[in-house]
């Protein structure tokens, strides 16, 4: 059996392993949809009003899209510091398996949360008012977009569960770069109501890429009303770069994630 083959094979027992752990913790998975839900209906009902009606609400939806899909790194990144710190690490490394399966299968388990993440919030922003004005494959492939995204961002949490080595630090590790980088972004606002300094970071951000890629694929307006287009190349070339920014973070942290888990398992 070539080593692909392997990995394959025990990366997807692990993630059934992974998949079944959530089902028994229910608890878990419902703080992951109760807080996305609460983002849609306190910003489409609450901010809205101020913000543009109904046309807040189509342009809101998608980024709190690609703000969730980026929130899940954190529960990656506490799944795998609970496995580390509860020995569950040592006892895959005794086995005969491959050892990038259990990295694989954490991400893939938690690709499985992003589409019940995608098909609540979808469902609660069509309540709200929201909806999708692109054809059938265009509308896929905004949900791939956003799915390629959060399988990209899980391989940070991998690095930082595997780094921080305790479910603590993992928690406190897991917020401190998250919220900075999904709000400065194009999620909520215009990047354009920015400080001039902050702008550029704003636009070059992977969250408000994956937010406009996401707008233009479901139909929606792209920007708020009472602000100019943005003329940068990540806005006027949304999906491009956010499929290239989300390969990259894949390229970036896959190898780094492997690298510390071979590390952690070895000792």
């Amino acid at each position: 059996m070539s080593a692909v083959t392997q990995a394959i094979r025990d990366g997807g027992v692990i993630t059934w392993r992974n998949l079944v752990g959530m089902r028994r913790v229910p608890d878990a998975l419902l703080a992951l949809t109760v807080q996305p839900i609460m983002f849609v209906v306190l910003f489409a009902l609450v901010f809205a009003g101020s913000l543009g009606g109904d046309a807040y609400r189509e342009f809101l939806i998608a980024g709190i899209f690609a703000q969730t899909v980026a929130f899940n790194v954190f529960f990656t990144t506490i799944g795998m510091a609970n496995d580390l710190q509860k020995g569950i690490i040592d006892r895959f490394r005794s086995l005969p398996m491959s050892r990038i399966a259990v990295v694989l299968g954490r991400t893939t388990a938690d690709l499985g949360v992003g589409v019940i993440t995608l098909v609540v919030m979808s469902l609660t922003g069509l309540v709200v008012g929201w909806r999708i004005r692109s054809s059938v494959l265009d509308a896929l492939a905004g949900f791939a977009l956003l799915l390629l995204f959060s399988f990209a961002m899980s391989w940070i949490g991998v690095l930082v569960g595997l780094t921080a080595r305790n479910v603590e630090v993992a928690q406190s590790a897991g917020l401190i770069w998250l919220f900075p980088f999904t709000f400065v972004s194009s999620a909520f606002v215009s990047v354009q109501g920015f400080p001039g300094w902050l702008q550029p970071v704003g636009e070059w951000n992977p969250v408000s890429a994956v937010a406009r890629a996401s707008r233009e694929l479901f139909g929606n307006p792209t920007q708020l009303p009472g602000f100019p287009e943005s003329q940068a190349w990540p806005a006027q070339n949304s999906v491009l770069y956010a499929t290239l920014a989300s390969l990259v973070i894949i390229a970036v942290f896959l190898p780094l994630a492997v690298a510390r888990y071979r590390r952690v398992a070895s000792r």
